[in-house]
């Protein structure tokens, strides 16, 4: 039987498994603070990039993120103790300007891995967009109703002032010391919330930002940065845009106090969203630690949210036509099998992302939490495999929490062990039926007393303590990997093609200059053909293959060596990578009419390799 998504819905009603659908706002009076400013806006034209282009290394300026906590130029003599005569006074913050910031040349061999493993993630929340109940501090001295971002930009007695107060906070609510803690316990991707005022002041122009766009003027340069820090330590991002032009769904996370969606029905909106999404394309196809972009966060389920989606992609992969292997991330409206389809029907690398909370229905706050989690790992589970099946495994699970209502903890006989289950339970589901997860959030105010919002407090509390891929952390090298020597070859992983021209774009890197030297073991696996390994796997199980069965098992078995090679990865977009593959092999090597045997023979090779590298891990030795 399949499930229509209001079937589900109604499933969900009758289980009492209803899940709710946004993060929390600040609460007053038991009910979410209404919003209150709007928007209107206009096509933006002649942009100019700041962050540098994929292979120009002249001048090049790489700056790394703070690894401590104190600002530089933060107080002197005069303001010691400002803020508590007055708690609206702002403290001077002059930091050295950080001037443009480029990224290093482009690596299509490490982006390959980047892009297609699986992920284990957390959300940046609240670093460059801005939620109350997150960061309220941010808020004290906001405009109007206190409750957005734009309020931030209009408060705190003028622009000089908001300013001070947004970049202290973008330099040390999270450092390049916080990125060496995800990689230590194996966090290889975070999710990195963004609005369009972020793009810098020319992207103000027409919107509510309008009159405060030097707030942002050095806030670009400093996303640049943090993508930089990200790729230091061996972490991919997901480059996120939180807040659209005139809302995609009314809500304080947008940018918004208003509560107004407006982007569906101005054409003006729709452009300068397009616009953002072109610029952000331009700036990060080539970036090889960039594993996608979102085109937007929670947007409200209109009738049109597939057109939007159709045309932005069409506008995206216009900028850099060839490069229709960079993945695209589509938030569903919170309408898992309507997105499933359309994620089903298109060939490009398009990802959907559903988010998944238990703390905001009716249902949610009677249901105890060991339901909760029988829900998760029961009827949820199932229904997201279908979901995932259906669309190539191209699903994410790039919200979720430990969250659970007081109602729900009040009769567990040990609270603080229900939420580990409840957590690590969604955790292990989310991994298993999808290419990755996010925690919502990383940090935020008041972290230490939050197990279930806070990534930082839940680690080893009600989350586990690591999260590799194969359960423990890489070796410091590629080559280190025990017994890649053993490797046989002859895979052709589906590459990110060179950097283009940009079709929109007279200012663009050479193809020449944007391919650094790739690392010589994964070269090497790359490049070597080792004929003598394949009539032992055309033989698997004692069963002749076909030349496209051989050629698929081989490619899964070395593809999941290459991945562990980076820092003990595993391949997470499984069906894309396949299709991938079966286009750059071609029919000379695929024939029309065998892709489901190289598909097939492609995922026992996957496993086997994995299960090879895994016992090379615990002293198993390795299978030749």
């Amino acid at each position: 039987m399949q499930l229509t998504s209001g079937n589900f819905t109604a499933l969900l009603q009758t289980l009492s498994l209803t899940q709710g659908l946004l993060k929390p706002v600040p609460l007053l009076g038991g009910l979410p603070v209404d919003s209150k400013t709007a928007a209107d806006g206009s096509t933006l034209a002649g942009l100019t990039s700041i962050g540098g282009t994929p292979g120009d290394t002249a001048n090049m300026n790489i700056t790394p993120l703070s690894t401590s906590d104190t600002p530089p130029e933060d107080s002197g003599p005069d303001d010691v103790g400002i803020e508590e005569k007055d708690p609206c006074a702002w403290r001077p913050y002059n930091p050295p300007p950080l001037g443009p910031q480029y990224f290093a040349p482009f690596d299509r061999d490490k982006a390959t891995v980047y892009r297609y493993r699986q992920q284990q993630s957390v959300n940046l929340g609240s670093w460059f967009v801005h939620e109350a109940w997150m960061t309220s501090s941010l808020f004290t001295c906001a405009a109007d109703d206190q409750a957005s971002e734009v309020d931030i930009a209009h408060g705190w007695g003028s622009v000089k002032g908001a300013r001070a107060v947004l970049e202290r906070h973008w330099d040390t609510f999270i450092t390049d010391a916080d990125f060496g803690y995800l990689e230590s316990i194996g966090i290889n991707t975070v999710r990195l919330p963004l609005g369009y005022w972020n793009l810098g002041p020319d992207f103000c122009q027409s919107t509510p930002f309008e009159d405060v766009a030097e707030v942002y003027s050095e806030s670009w340069p400093r996303i640049v940065r943090t993508i930089n820090s990200a790729a230091s330590h061996g972490i991919g991002v997901l480059v996120d845009l939180h807040g659209a032009p005139g809302s995609q769904n009314g809500q304080q996370h947008s940018g918004i106090s208003d509560g107004d969606t407006n982007l569906f029905d101005s054409t003006d909106y729709v452009n300068e969203t397009i616009t953002a999404l072109t610029f952000l394309m331009n700036e990060l196809a080539f970036v090889t630690n960039v594993v996608g972009i979102q085109l937007l966060n929670e947007p409200k389920n209109v009738p049109s949210l597939e057109d939007f989606y159709t045309q932005a992609i069409d506008a995206m992969r216009a900028v850099y036509p060839n490069a229709t292997s960079f993945p695209l991330y589509l938030h569903d409206g919170f309408d898992l099998d309507r997105f499933s389809e359309y994620v089903a029907q298109r060939s490009d690398f398009v990802v959907q992302d559903h988010h998944s909370y238990f703390v905001f229905t009716p249902q949610d706050d009677s249901e105890p939490a060991a339901q909760h989690t029988s829900d998760v790992e029961g009827d949820i589970a199932e229904y997201l495999q279908t979901a995932s099946n259906r669309q190539r495994r191209n699903l994410v699970i790039d919200e979720f929490s430990c969250a659970l209502t007081d109602e729900s903890l009040k009769d567990e006989v040990d609270p603080d062990e229900a939420r580990r289950e409840f957590c690590t339970g969604q955790m292990e589901v989310y991994a298993n039926t999808s290419a990755g997860w996010a925690f919502w959030a990383y940090r935020k105010d008041g972290c230490d007393d939050d197990l279930g919002w806070c990534f930082t407090n839940a680690v080893g509390r009600s989350l586990p303590s690591s999260f590799f891929s194969y359960g423990v952390p890489p070796p410091p090298e590629p080559t280190q990997l025990p017994a890649m020597s053993a490797l046989s070859d002859g895979i052709s992983p589906p590459n990110m093609d060179a950097a283009p021209t940009p079709s929109n774009s007279d200012d663009s890197p050479s193809t020449s200059s944007v391919a650094s030297p790739t690392p010589p073991g994964f070269r090497r696996m790359i490049d070597s053909r080792s004929r003598h390994a394949r009539m032992n796997l055309a033989r698997r199980d004692g069963v002749t293959k076909n030349k496209s069965g051989v050629k698929g098992y081989q490619d899964g078995f070395l593809t999941a060596k290459i991945f562990a090679a980076y820092g003990l990865s595993k391949l997470g977009f499984t069906g894309q990578y396949v299709l991938d593959n079966i286009a750059a092999l071609g029919p000379g090597i695929v024939a029309p009419g065998t892709e489901q045997d190289y598909e097939k023979e492609f995922m026992k090779g996957l496993g086997d390799g994995e299960a090879v590298v895994a016992a090379s891990l615990t002293g198993g030795g390795v299978a030749n």
